[in-house]
């Protein structure tokens, strides 16, 4: 009951994360909405492929 939810999360918080650490290195502001964008998508994907058969 809770793997999907999990997977969306985790997501968001692996790749936000990625995201927000390139932001403080390069000074910029642009990489952790593209990496929270990226980790919704690629944790839906995996909810797909995991539960969508």
């Amino acid at each position: 009951m809770w793997s999907v939810p999990s997977y969306l999360l985790a997501g968001m918080a692996i790749y936000g994360g990625i995201g927000w650490l390139l932001d403080r290195w390069l000074d910029m502001s642009a990489f952790f909405p593209i990496g929270v964008v990226l980790g919704v998508v690629l944790g839906g994907y995996l909810v797909y492929r995991k539960f969508g058969r």
